[in-house]
């Protein structure tokens, strides 16, 4: 089996839609599949819709979290969509992403590049904004040549020239929500240093105490180094370990099924979960 647990579709920050992600996701020779945008499920119906014969969906999310200043992301797997607490606060983190993505351009602005919310809002089209959106306008601008290129101090990083904060999940909390709406959680590219500042590993043995189901290990943001370190970790802390594209489409380099996971890692996932289960195609819509 050919399993990639992360991916993204227009609903968020991807170039693919739903339903021509899971196409390209069976066009790859994936068996499964998690669509995991950020901080919402807004893509999953089509995505079930368009499921094609032979691919399993994974419905999710990456939550976007925060502690003591550094940012962090939380894969959330197999959750109930409906349970209400932690729909709220997928809510407050989607409802702060357009102010905070308007700050940033009056920041750019402010810097001399020029850019407009108009442009940031056309990149975004129905999908979540978030910085992938202005980053894409940078290189429109020719600004920078990349979207990663855009992800340093001087622009878009954490902590960077026109970096601007937005509500964002304690990643304890992040953990008690998901569990309590019956998902499993696993932290994405937890060492992806490129991206800015990571937490310690001090924290991530924190996290699993506090109920943490597994790291994101094979991903690109990570050198064979660090996924041998992160490796070495899981296995003292008794955490899974998954490997992910992190698919954007178009507008990242990664490919579908670039990182895999194990099957049997992806089966204790599915074991663990309670409030939803992975649904295998039937066909989908064509369209």
């Amino acid at each position: 089996m050919r399993i990639d647990l992360h991916a993204h579709s227009t609903a968020s920050d991807g170039t693919d839609t739903p339903a021509e992600l899971v196409r390209h996701a069976a066009g790859a020779g994936l068996d499964v599949v998690a669509l995991t945008d950020h901080d919402t499920v807004g893509g999953h119906a089509e995505a079930l819709a368009a499921l094609p014969a032979g691919l399993t969906l994974v419905t999710g999310a990456e939550l976007s979290c925060r502690l003591d200043g550094v940012g962090l992301h939380m894969l959330a797997y197999l959750f109930d969509p409906l349970e209400p607490e932690l729909s709220r606060e997928r809510e407050l983190v989607r409802d702060d992403r357009t102010p905070r993505a308007q700050a940033m351009v009056g920041k750019l602005q402010g810097l001399g590049v020029d850019v407009t919310w108009q442009q940031v809002a056309r990149i975004a089209g129905e999908g979540s904004v978030g910085r992938p959106h202005i980053a894409t306008a940078l290189v429109e601008l020719g600004v920078v040549r990349t979207v990663s290129d855009a992800f340093t101090p001087d622009w878009l990083a954490d902590g960077g020239r026109a970096y601007a904060e937005k509500h964002e999940l304690d990643p304890f909390e992040a953990i008690r929500l998901v569990k309590a709406a019956g998902g499993v959680t696993v932290f994405a590219h937890p060492a992806a240093v490129k991206r800015g500042r990571c937490v310690p590993e001090s924290v991530i043995a924190e996290l699993a105490a506090a109920g943490l189901d597994g790291i994101e290990v094979d991903h690109m943001d990570h050198d064979s180094g660090t996924r041998a370190r992160l490796r070495g970790l899981a296995a003292e802390l008794g955490l899974l370990t998954t490997g992910s594209s992190d698919y954007h489409g178009s507008r990242k380099t990664c490919r579908l099924g670039e990182y895999t996971t194990d099957p049997e890692v992806y089966g204790e996932i599915t074991r663990r979960a309670t409030g939803a289960f992975p649904v295998p195609g039937a066909g989908g819509n064509e369209r």
